[in-house]
């Protein structure tokens, strides 16, 4: 796998290195009990589970329905919990006021640890601060890397989206691409905003940015389609998921344009597009470990007084790059629902 570098000051915690640190808890050491076992979440009869008292975690996410990074996001949030006798309790909504919401919902639940994702900040940090508060201890995940220190959050698992869309662009000079559309499915989201200012900085070509209503996939697709019918000089769709990825491919044919399509993210039905070469490469965060690693954190924090990437720097889950050359191998993962 070809990960672009980062810089070596960004903390990088591997799963290994928790599991170490966890290993006294665990009735059966530090592992991943997959299968029937994290289909089944809280329940106790599990092998591998800890011993550990009973625990309550709240996961709240800016998902956008029909958007399935956020299911495999909750896929390792689950596995996690199944390990870790912790009771998961998942909600998400893309507006930042129902975010808030659900964050005053779980601090009314009295929770025990709260996962949040700031890809609206300013719009969270009254509800976090309520959190912190009435002493839940809370972790950010997948967006959020410059703004969870200032809000008090304990950790952060994700990707350095600046840095991911620069290895974007230096990507798309590799290819020989000279015109670029960076389509943007939620305005205001301070992450997919980082991902084409990354590609803008280092990409050689020319950058524009397209937003569309993520939400709407008939829209989206007839958005791409108009764009690339316009302007023929348009040799690269660059999408912030992958399914906007494979309707960014049939929004391309249906246009009648030669423009390929690159992304962000990666799903099982992405696969099958990067071997028949429809989509050119995808980056891969790795978003099952992001919801693994949050919820095994608020549990570590817990149980063991951790605090992961020492409470100052964030761990880092990507990015890395899938296409031809290494697909048969992350494909498997991908089929199954965990990359």
């Amino acid at each position: 796998m070809d990960r672009t570098p980062r810089p070596r000051s960004r903390g990088f915690v591997p799963l290994a290195a928790a599991c170490a640190a966890a290993a006294t808890l665990l009735a059966a050491g530090c592992s991943s009990a997959g299968g029937k076992q994290a289909e089944e979440g809280g329940k106790n009869a599990a092998a591998g589970k800890a011993s550990t008292p009973r625990m309550k975690v709240a996961l709240i996410t800016h998902a956008a329905a029909g958007d399935t990074f956020w299911d495999i996001v909750r896929k390792g949030a689950e596995t996690a919990a199944a390990k870790d006798n912790v009771e998961l309790v998942y909600s998400g909504k893309p507006e930042a006021g129902d975010q808030a919401n659900m964050i005053q919902n779980a601090i009314d639940q009295k929770v025990d640890g709260i996962a949040v994702t700031l890809a609206k900040p300013d719009a969270l940090k009254s509800a976090v601060a309520k959190a912190r508060k009435a002493g839940i201890p809370v972790v950010a995940l997948n967006a959020g890397l410059d703004h969870w220190k200032e809000a008090g959050i304990l950790s952060y698992f994700g990707q350095d989206e600046s840095i991911a869309g620069e290895a974007f662009g230096k990507k798309l000079n590799e290819l020989g691409a000279e015109h670029t559309v960076c389509v943007i499915q939620e305005q205001g989201h301070v992450a997919l905003e980082a991902r084409c200012a990354g590609v803008k900085k280092t990409f050689k070509g020319k950058t524009e940015t397209l937003y569309v209503n993520g939400t709407d996939m008939p829209s989206v697709k007839s958005t791409i389609e108009a764009k690339l019918r316009g302007d023929r000089s348009i040799d690269y769709v660059t999408t912030l998921g992958a399914p906007f990825a494979v309707t960014a491919v049939e929004s391309a044919g249906d246009a009648g344009s030669d423009a390929k399509v690159a992304t962000f993210d990666l799903n099982k039905d992405l696969v099958s597009h990067l071997e028949d070469g429809s989509i050119a490469f995808a980056v891969d965060q790795q978003p099952y470990l992001q919801g693994y690693l949050a919820v095994d954190a608020l549990w570590l924090h817990r149980t063991n007084g951790n605090h992961s990437g020492g409470g100052e720097e964030p761990v880092l889950t990507g990015p890395a790059f899938v296409d031809e050359s290494n697909v048969d191998t992350i494909g498997e993962y991908a089929k199954k629902g965990t990359r």
